[in-house]
């Protein structure tokens, strides 16, 4: 908004010094050719003043939508990726691998129970006076697809890896593989893809203002992420207006 008042303060000043100049200096007979000419400068002014506006504006909105249709994806990869560690124990490096995991691998459902049963060690040690002990039982009650319970009827877990709006063929980058932790490796990933990928088609000077955002209502950096190989989270770089990045 600053801008546009200081556009148009600088295209006020400038016509009525233009219309000063032609009234002061310019002969009778060249002042309908002169003024022609500033009429003309002052549509392409004003042109210019209203695409300064309006550009940034469309950017906006087509940014906006794009990155909430990014970020319902990173999400589908996250929950897949955490169903992936829950039952395997680490996270899948490619998606081949990890639509072929949804495809076809089940959580299994069980029941934990408290019971109470004949310590034998301490029966003997005390001479054959019976010692119970208490133990958790864990039964199994059966098994739920991982499919069913991510996606339901669904099959858009098949495409996640296609980034929406993007040119043929681009796909989120993704990698999985482990971090030391006070001598303990712990799984990690992460799941991204630059913001230049989703907006490839709009304006370059609005893109690279983009890539230095840094605020809080903002997509912070030059990608949209989830997940992190450096450190343990699982959560996305978005702010909560986009969407749970929990």
């Amino acid at each position: 908004m600053l801008t546009f008042i200081l556009i148009a303060v600088a295209v006020i000043l400038l016509t009525i010094g233009l219309v000063w100049v032609i009234d002061k200096f310019v002969p009778s007979k060249a002042k309908p050719i002169v003024q022609i000419l500033l009429w003309a400068l002052i549509v392409f002014l004003g042109y210019q003043t209203y695409m300064s506006i309006y550009e940034p504006i469309q950017f906006n909105k087509v940014k906006n939508k794009r990155y909430a249709q990014v970020i319902e994806k990173l999400i589908d990869i996250r929950d897949s990726q955490l169903a992936h560690k829950e039952v395997t124990g680490t996270f899948a490096k490619d998606f081949k691998s990890l639509v072929s995991f949804i495809d076809t691998a089940q959580y299994t459902i069980t029941q934990r129970r408290d019971s109470t049963v004949l310590d034998e060690e301490l029966t003997k040690r005390y001479g054959g006076v019976e010692t119970m002990k208490e133990i958790t039982i864990i039964d199994t009650l059966g098994f739920v697809p991982v499919k069913d319970s991510l996606f339901k009827s669904s099959t858009r877990y098949r495409t996640m890896m296609e980034v929406p709006n993007a040119e043929a063929g681009a796909t989120f980058e993704m990698d999985a593989g482990f971090i030391e932790e006070n001598d303990v490796k712990i799984p990690v990933f992460e799941a991204k893809v630059k913001k230049s990928v989703i907006l490839h088609d709009q304006n370059k000077d609005l893109l690279a203002q983009e890539n230095e955002v840094v605020s809080v209502d903002g997509v912070n950096g030059n990608a949209l992420k989830v997940g992190s190989m450096n450190e343990v989270k699982t959560n996305g770089n978005w702010p909560k207006t986009y969407g749970d990045s929990e």
